[in-house]
Protein backbone atom coordinates (compact mmCIF):
# COMPACT_ATOMS: atom_id res chain seq x y z
CA UNK A 1 0.00 0.00 0.00
CA UNK A 2 1.13 3.55 -0.72
CA UNK A 3 -0.26 6.48 1.20
CA UNK A 4 0.77 10.06 0.48
CA UNK A 5 -0.59 13.04 2.36
CA UNK A 6 0.25 16.68 1.62
CA UNK A 7 3.37 15.91 -0.43
CA UNK A 8 5.36 19.02 -1.25
CA UNK A 9 8.62 19.46 -3.17
CA UNK A 10 10.46 22.79 -3.23
CA UNK A 11 13.70 23.23 -5.13
CA UNK A 12 16.47 25.72 -4.38
CA UNK A 13 15.39 29.27 -5.09
CA UNK A 14 11.92 28.52 -3.76
CA UNK A 15 10.44 26.89 -6.89
CA UNK A 16 7.51 24.76 -5.71
CA UNK A 17 7.27 21.79 -8.09
CA UNK A 18 4.71 19.81 -6.07
CA UNK A 19 2.09 21.31 -3.76
CA UNK A 20 -0.13 19.28 -1.44
CA UNK A 21 -0.59 15.99 -3.31
CA UNK A 22 -2.63 13.44 -1.38
CA UNK A 23 -3.55 9.93 -2.61
CA UNK A 24 -3.46 6.27 -1.65
CA UNK A 25 -3.12 3.05 -3.59
CA UNK A 26 -4.46 -0.14 -2.03
CA UNK A 27 -2.75 -3.51 -2.24
CA UNK A 28 -3.44 -5.10 -5.64
CA UNK A 29 -4.44 -1.81 -7.30
CA UNK A 30 -2.66 -0.31 -10.28
CA UNK A 31 -2.38 3.46 -10.46
CA UNK A 32 -0.97 5.98 -12.93
CA UNK A 33 0.34 9.51 -12.50
CA UNK A 34 -0.51 11.61 -15.55
CA UNK A 35 0.01 15.26 -16.36
CA UNK A 36 1.49 17.71 -18.80
CA UNK A 37 5.20 18.51 -18.94
CA UNK A 38 6.16 20.54 -15.90
CA UNK A 39 3.20 19.37 -13.80
CA UNK A 40 5.42 17.78 -11.10
CA UNK A 41 5.06 14.11 -11.99
CA UNK A 42 8.78 13.36 -12.11
CA UNK A 43 9.38 15.28 -8.87
CA UNK A 44 6.62 13.27 -7.18
CA UNK A 45 8.06 9.94 -8.33
CA UNK A 46 11.57 10.99 -7.24
CA UNK A 47 10.36 11.78 -3.72
CA UNK A 48 8.40 8.51 -3.51
CA UNK A 49 11.48 6.63 -4.74
CA UNK A 50 13.61 8.54 -2.21
CA UNK A 51 15.76 10.15 -4.91
CA UNK A 52 14.44 13.42 -3.58
CA UNK A 53 14.53 14.21 0.11
CA UNK A 54 11.05 14.78 1.56
CA UNK A 55 10.89 17.63 4.04
CA UNK A 56 9.09 16.86 7.27
CA UNK A 57 7.00 19.45 9.05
Amino acid sequence: MIEVSGLRRVYGGGFEAVRGITFHVERGEVSALLGTNGAGGTSTVEVLGRRGRPRRR
